[in-house]
């Protein structure tokens, strides 16, 4: 049995709050990405493309929530530390989701010459929510100081998580439309894949760059060998990528989850080099996790009620998607 001690609790906290920061940028990575492709469809591929997320996306936020309800909790001192730098960012991403969810609701109730309206606010949150979080990427790895380089690599970040959501949420579209829209997002995601494959790169390079604790990490022997499988993987599924998506869509439809797969294991591998490079640090180059961590008598606390929360988050999200698996509808309320 694990000891739940100073050493080992604030790294337990760290992994969870990870993971819910990862399962929150791919499940509301796609749901965002279809958001900013609304534009880009007639009106009747709209309802199709806001039918495919319908059931998910209100649950895909939750993880969000989840990711900073235990920052504040057990690492208190990095929450301030973190979101007082990021301070204005943040309520950019709020009033994004606020139009989001709002959007979302009036456009099925609306009259038909209304909707248009619903479709631009839906768009303008998802963009708003979509830039401000690569922005607060940026800046995170900048090691948050708000100097006019950092915050040219933070705009960069920002149009880049920007294409990358759209990416993945055009194989999203993939996987759940068919026809004429699918074939459309097959085009979407050619696009789309640049933003991805920028995004990635900008983060790559620039982490090592920001400091040479990261570069030493990464760069010296035996590490280097190590860890040469995570980029090696990500090359291998660009490549796969880009092929699959000169050949889709194929007859049958068998290979529509492929981008989508392909897409969220990217991401994957992207999250764990970004984690590998800043670990023990939760607010880069200053406070550690254990630093940072509230005393092991409330993280034991908190440990027990998360062992009851995050299995039922966890099941409505899969229930979610199994019931509502296969093509899209459209979504109506009545």
């Amino acid at each position: 049995m694990i000891p739940l001690d100073a050493t080992t609790l604030p790294v337990i906290f760290a992994a969870l709050m990870g993971a819910a920061i990862l399962l929150y940028v791919i499940l509301d990575g796609f749901d965002l990405g279809v958001g900013l492709l609304l534009p880009l469809a007639t009106p009747d591929e709209r309802d199709r493309m806001i039918g495919s997320i319908g059931p998910f996306w209100d649950a895909n936020e939750t993880w969000l929530v989840l990711a900073v309800g235990l920052l504040l909790v057990a690492f208190p001192a990095a929450h301030g530390a973190i979101l007082t730098a990021l301070y204005l960012p943040v309520a950019v991403m709020l009033v994004g989701l606020i139009l989001r969810g709002v959007a979302f609701e009036f456009r099925a109730k609306a009259p038909v010459a209304q909707k248009p309206i619903w479709d631009r606010t839906f768009f303008a949150g998802s963009l708003m929510t979509a830039m401000s979080q690569g922005f607060m990427l940026g800046l995170y790895i900048m090691g948050l100081d708000w100097t006019p380089g950092n915050l040219a690599f933070a705009l960069l970040t920002a149009a880049a998580l920007t294409v990358g959501y759209s990416f993945i949420g055009a194989t999203w579209i993939i996987l759940k439309a068919e026809g004429a829209l699918q074939r459309k997002a097959v085009d979407w995601a050619r696009g789309g894949i640049w933003g991805m494959i920028l995004g990635l790169g900008a983060v790559s390079v620039a982490t090592p760059l920001v400091s040479d604790r990261i570069f030493a990490r990464w760069f010296t022997f035996p590490e280097a060998l190590l860890l040469a499988p995570l980029p090696a993987m990500s090359l291998l599924l660009i490549g796969l990528l880009w092929v699959a998506l000169r050949h889709l869509p194929t007859r049958g439809d068998q290979f529509a989850w492929f981008p989508f797969a392909a897409a969220s294991t990217l991401m994957t591998l992207g999250f764990a080099g970004m984690a590998y490079s800043f670990y023990p640090y939760v607010v880069p180059e200053r406070l550690t996790i254990y630093e940072a961590a509230a005393s092991p008598e409330s993280l034991t606390i908190i440990l027990i009620g998360t062992a009851f929360v995050l299995p039922v988050i966890l099941a409505y999200t899969v229930l979610a998607y199994v019931i509502f698996r296969g093509k899209a509808t459209v979504l109506r309320y009545d």
